[in-house]
């Protein structure tokens, strides 16, 4: 069962995200064991929910028997949580990060309450709003990610969940156009309003200089989560911050290219290059070494809060 858990997690990462994948080889063994195994159970929920396969692939029909499968994963979640061995791999792969790191239930919950929100297709009418779907989808797999490199303290738990912020934002805004094209629009419209855009239009070219405008709105947002992150790396253990401080430029670099493209953006699907990403993890182990001399005792202010 161990070496199926295992090989199960590893499969699901390398598919589902390759800029987390390239990151996580930077943790020590065990702690890179336990990130993958959360991220497997994380990734199957997330497909379960969206008829899709590693994020990719949607189904046409995905809509149909959402909620009964929503209802389907809360209930094996909480029986992985009970501390009884699981038979389907990736929920005893949840179970055992769980166990060994106590996350507290509540947690793992969060995270289905995130997928909730799309099953019951949320409207999001302020930036607070769509914080809030942020960490229920993001930010929550930050706070325990960082668990599981060790983390207890609640201001550094604060700067792992601001991570998963500023992730989540950057994905809204690279995946604009895919979204909308799925009934989804995570994009606040006290926000779109500010652009002139009553409605999203996949399928209207000339929408996409003011939706570019407001996904640089989410970009700048976004930053101030990035930034309080960085602060953070200095009480993780040297290993583990190397791969966040990694996992943390890749996330920015697709930012900064959607900056560049402009309207043009959302023509191909951002992401970084195996070129790109080596250099980024270079850079990021410069990060690291600052984060010790200059990244403690920075204010965490103005920023969303954690429930």
């Amino acid at each position: 069962m161990s070496d199926t858990v295992l090989t199960m997690s590893e499969g699901s990462i390398a598919q589902g995200s390759q800029s987390f994948a390239a990151a996580a080889r930077l943790f020590d063994r065990q702690t890179r064991t336990d990130a993958v195994m959360l991220y497997a159970w994380c990734r199957y929920c997330d497909d379960v929910i969206d008829g899709q396969t590693g994020g990719q692939e949607q189904q046409a029909d995905f809509r149909l028997g959402q909620q009964q499968r929503l209802e389907a994963l809360r209930s094996e979640t909480r029986r992985a949580l009970t501390g009884a061995q699981h038979p389907q791999p990736v929920f005893e792969a949840l179970r055992r990060v769980a166990e060994r790191h106590r996350i507290p239930t509540r947690h793992p919950e969060e995270l289905l309450k995130g997928f909730e929100m799309d099953v019951i297709n949320r409207r999001y009418d302020t930036v607070d709003d769509t914080l809030d779907y942020c960490y229920h989808v993001a930010g929550v797999v930050g706070v325990m990610m960082a668990m599981i490199m060790g983390v207890r303290d609640e201001r550094t738990l604060d700067r792992a969940c601001d991570l998963g912020l500023a992730f989540q934002l950057t994905n809204i805004a690279r995946d604009i156009i895919d979204d909308a094209r799925v009934g989804r629009v995570y994009l606040p419209s006290e926000l779109l309003v500010r652009h002139g855009i009553a409605r999203v239009n996949a399928e209207d070219p000339t929408q996409r200089p003011a939706l570019h405008a407001a996904a640089l709105d989410l970009l700048d947002l976004a930053e101030g989560y990035y930034y309080s992150a960085y602060h953070g790396l200095a009480a993780l253990p040297p290993r583990s911050a190397w791969a966040i401080a990694a996992a943390r430029r890749v996330y920015r670099e697709i930012g900064s290219k959607l900056r560049a493209k402009g309207p043009r953006a959302w023509e191909r699907r951002v992401s970084t290059t195996a070129v790109e990403k080596a250099a980024l993890l270079a850079q990021a182990l410069g990060d690291v070494a600052v984060s010790r001399v200059s990244g403690r005792g920075r204010p965490r202010t103005d920023l969303w809060q954690r429930p």
